[in-house]
């Protein structure tokens, strides 16, 4: 199990911007990248954006492209996720992880950080 530090959360109007910052401290074998998942009030958890650990495409959830912008700092061991343009549906408690080629989250969670955004 790889430990994972979310940071970043918080309250924030409609229109404004969050990063969140995570601390990914090993790859796990057998996961294609590290990506943010979120999970809103009474919703499932899902996947918003992921960025592999080599080559291939960033992903990003229909509901957060052209907002939301996934980047990774290997020198840091850290994953960001800028948020701009957020709204009340982004609001959520937001946690990354490892994930797999069909974007299937590993299996061990961090504590996650909690996003609001008000109207």
């Amino acid at each position: 199990q790889v430990p994972l530090v979310e940071s970043g959360g918080g309250l924030v109007q409609a229109g404004g911007s969050l990063r969140l910052s995570c601390v990914v401290s090993g790859r796990t074998f057998g996961t294609y990248g590290v990506g943010w998942f979120r999970h809103p009030p009474g919703k499932e958890r899902a996947i918003v954006a992921g960025i592999p650990w080599s080559g291939g495409s960033i992903y990003y959830a229909d509901s957060v492209k052209g907002r939301f912008a996934i980047s990774r700092d290997n020198t840091k061991n850290t994953v960001y996720l800028q948020m701009n343009s957020l709204k009340p549906a982004d609001t959520a408690v937001y946690y990354c992880n490892q994930y797999s080629r069909g974007l299937s989250p590993a299996s061990f969670w961090g504590q996650g950080t909690q996003v609001t955004v008000s109207s």
